[in-house]
């Protein structure tokens, strides 16, 4: 593992022993990464290599505008996506991979929850990435659904993988117990422009096996 910092993230790769592997950035809410990276191993991942960004200010870098909070004590966020892409891209994305073997043969991106959303919000933004992984995505976010189905993604993503815990729509919450309807809709959106997609219903709530549905996500992907 690698691992340097930058305006204040912490940026860590763990890099395949094979050139020319795929490489997919995962945001990260408390630095899984390697505990992300040792679950994809053990589930028999093709190779890749894993760039985890960690201490990140999630409610701000994660999502692409504000909004009030979504439950109670829960803070605000502060629309900072589109900074903090430019800091991925410009910055994250050229440092990492001058530290890796070869050239990656295909880069994504993938992360949970918030970081579900911001991987979704990405390809709007920027043709960087080819698939996607958004596992628990908070695609209850006040107006992304709309977003997705009225703009064009940068560049069309290969493949696509979404994930929800079944129990996470079970709430008397307004905002939150939209996301597995918004989910749904969004993957059959993206089923119905072509794209391979998938949509897989994990037991649990929000806060179940949270490592080993990303891994699963990332091993989707790689197996594409």
């Amino acid at each position: 593992m690698y691992t340097f910092s930058t305006k204040g993230k912490t940026i860590s790769i763990f890099p395949s022993l094979e050139a020319t592997v795929p490489i997919i950035y995962l945001n990260t809410f408390s630095d899984e990464g390697q505990k992300v990276y040792e679950s994809a191993q053990a589930a028999g991942c093709p190779p890749f290599t894993l760039v985890a960004i960690s201490d990140l200010d999630w409610n701000h870098d994660m999502v692409p505008w504000d909004s009030p909070p979504a439950f109670k004590n829960a803070q605000p966020c502060t629309g900072g996506a589109d900074d903090y892409l430019w800091l991925l891209a410009e910055e994250i994305i050229p440092a990492a991979e001058k530290e890796i073997t070869g050239v990656p043969r295909w880069r994504g991106i993938a992360g949970y929850s918030l970081a579900g959303l911001f991987a979704l919000y990405s390809i709007y933004q920027t043709d960087l990435f080819s698939r996607v992984g958004s596992m628990s995505g908070s695609l209850w976010f006040p107006g992304m659904k709309e977003y997705i189905f009225s703009h064009e993604p940068k560049s069309r993503p290969e493949h696509m993988y979404f994930s929800l815990g079944d129990k996470e729509s079970k709430t008397r919450n307004p905002v939150l117990k939209s996301v597995r309807q918004n989910t749904e809709e969004i993957h059959a959106f993206y089923q119905g422009k072509g794209i391979d997609t998938v949509f897989q219903l994990n037991p649990g709530n929000h806060y179940n096996h949270a490592v080993a549905r990303t891994a699963a996500g990332l091993c989707w992907l790689l197996s594409k």
